[in-house]
């Protein structure tokens, strides 16, 4: 009965909080409950319902303000404005300067997105190690689904740890023998690096061993998922030959790549063989204010005739000219703006919203006087996961979110991982067929027309890489490159560039050119050696002893 009254303490907040933030529309059917006596708690349907709010915060809202775009599960702040791929765009720097200091590497641990996110992430922890708990006292469950229903939930903490590390690096771990609060007092020099990367491991392995196949409730991890993820852990610890070993199992899989680019980015294929894992999101189902929509991501409408005036997310010069391809149909990386002449791959026009050119299925152009202060921001908008206003999926009214699910694992991904393996093992021609592959999908595509369909919208040309890859150094820089154009946009670039080791180069160069264009870039900076992490929340630091704590370097 202790143990059951010290669980209870601890899920409080937690069953207050049950409705569901993020999970698909089977799971949204469940009620909202409030406490509950202790006899109550391990039934099984009150487990499940502790396991589904394990869930519920994957979106990255936590609580009821509607303020998830600083802790977005989509990582657009994190992964894309803090790299060359956008910028923070809105109404100026004064607008949520927070993402604006983000921007120009002039964080603190006291900046709101560092402490959101790092509260939004454990308490995905939190929820998983006490819906496991739960779990285990449950006499009444049944145990072949238990055992399903623990790895799901070793898999949900592997995710927000996994999120964690490469954010913060050096983070606290605390597993499901956590009772009371104290117990997630946890500094967070207990582990080295190297043993929380196997911690994170050890939970996705342990998820991989129980998990089936297949899920009927969409959503929930598979097999596949957690094997991918697995993938992603060692891509970030540059175990080679376990990526590639582990690779193997998901390219033969039932998973694949659709074959239009475009059709990847839309609600109704949500679920679709390319996407492995995703954060489910709905409208329009009851949730109060909409909250199981894209609540992050709510900041990065448009704008227009169609959208809202957030105007976040802006793509960059740099991005849009990394589109541009030869006579070749192959990448051309001069870093010269794009003009009307010029050549440019298809995927271009899915990912960015650009002047003159027909905006989803609305029947109008794109026109600069869409950007919110195009002065500062320039005139491009994103457009990949940008729901159509005639959709379904889109909610035209506050808080303006949309039903697009948010991949944190698609195939395609995958499939540049095994490349990027591929190459480090000298398999050079592997990593070319792995590469053509994604490029192919993208040639293969229908491309953007004009608004009578007569014609494209541009000079799109791509082309596979046909001649043989000797050279070690061309073929990961093209394997780098095929990531940022198929994955832009998707909150991913910045940790790409930290964990390839290029993030200060990259990052100072594009600073470098680009403050002769945007001013808000003057005092921008990537220090070496500090910015690849966050710091660690101050208010973290301050429920402890002085020097129980340890910051990241330079802040």
């Amino acid at each position: 009965m202790i143990l059951i009254k010290n669980i209870i303490k601890s899920l409080f907040l937690i069953v207050l909080s049950i409705q569901l933030s993020s999970c698909s529309n089977e799971f949204l059917e469940e009620e909202t409950f409030g406490e509950v006596s202790p006899s109550e708690m391990t039934k099984p349907e009150n487990v499940e319902r502790a396991i589904i709010s394990a869930y519920s915060v994957l979106n990255g809202q936590i609580d009821g303000a509607s303020n998830a775009y600083n802790s977005p599960d989509s990582n657009w702040s994190f992964g894309d404005v803090t790299s060359d791929d956008c910028y923070k765009g809105g109404g100026g720097t004064g607008d949520q300067n927070n993402i604006h200091q983000m921007e120009i590497f002039n964080t603190n641990s006291t900046t709101i997105d560092i402490v959101r996110k790092w509260m939004a992430l454990y308490e995905g922890v939190k929820r998983s190690n006490e819906a496991m708990r739960l779990l285990n006292a449950s006499t009444d469950f049944d145990a072949a689904l238990k055992l399903q229903r623990t790895a799901e939930l070793r898999f949900l903490r592997g995710h927000y740890y996994f999120e964690l590390k490469k954010i913060y690096k050096q983070i606290p771990y605390i597993d499901e023998t956590a009772v009371t609060v104290s117990d997630y007092a946890k500094a967070n020099t207990i582990f080295t690096s190297d043993e929380l990367w196997t911690k994170i491991e050890d939970d996705f392995k342990l998820a991989y061993a129980d998990l089936p196949l297949t899920q009927t409730e969409k959503g929930r991890p598979t097999k596949i998922a957690a094997q991918s993820y697995l993938v992603k852990c060692y891509v970030f610890e540059k175990k080679w030959q376990l990526a590639y070993d582990a690779t193997t199992e998901v390219v033969t899989s039932e998973y694949g790549l659709l074959d239009d680019f475009q059709n990847v980015f839309l609600p109704e294929n949500d679920n679709s063989k390319e996407i492995i894992f995703a954060v489910q999101y709905s409208i329009n189902d009851g949730q109060a204010s909409n909250y199981n929509g894209s609540i992050g991501d709510r900041l990065t409408a448009p704008g227009g005739p169609f959208y809202s005036q957030y105007g976040f997310h802006r793509p960059s010069q740099n991005l849009v000219n990394a589109f541009k391809t030869d006579t070749n149909g192959l990448p051309l990386e001069d870093n010269i703006d794009v003009s009307s002449n010029d050549n440019v791959d298809p995927r271009l026009d899915i990912t960015v919203g650009r002047p003159g050119i027909p905006y989803k299925d609305l029947g109008i152009l794109y026109s600069e006087s869409w950007a919110r202060d195009l002065a500062t921001y320039g005139a491009f908008s994103p457009k990949k996961r940008i729901v159509s206003a005639k959709s379904p999926f889109y909610l035209t009214v506050w808080p303006y979110v949309n039903a697009l699910n948010y991949y944190i694992i698609r195939y395609a991904e995958v499939i540049l991982w095994r490349a990027e393996a591929a190459v480090e093992l000298s398999k050079l021609e592997e990593a070319k067929g792995l590469v053509n592959q994604v490029r192919q999908r993208a040639a293969n595509s229908a491309y953007v027309k004009t608004l009578d369909g007569s014609a494209d919208a541009s000079n799109y040309r791509i082309q596979t890489y046909n001649s043989p890859w000797t050279n070690q150094e061309a073929a990961r820089t093209a394997v780098h490159l095929e990531t940022r154009l198929e994955l832009a946009m998707e909150g991913h670039r910045f940790f790409n560039l930290v964990r390839w080791g290029e993030a200060d180069v990259v990052i100072n160069n594009f600073f470098a050119i680009e403050k002769a264009k945007r001013s808000h870039l003057t005092n921008a900076v990537f220090i070496k050696n500090k910015n690849e992490y966050y710091p660690i929340p101050q208010s973290y630091i301050d429920g402890f002893t002085p020097g129980t704590i340890s910051q990241n370097s330079g802040y």
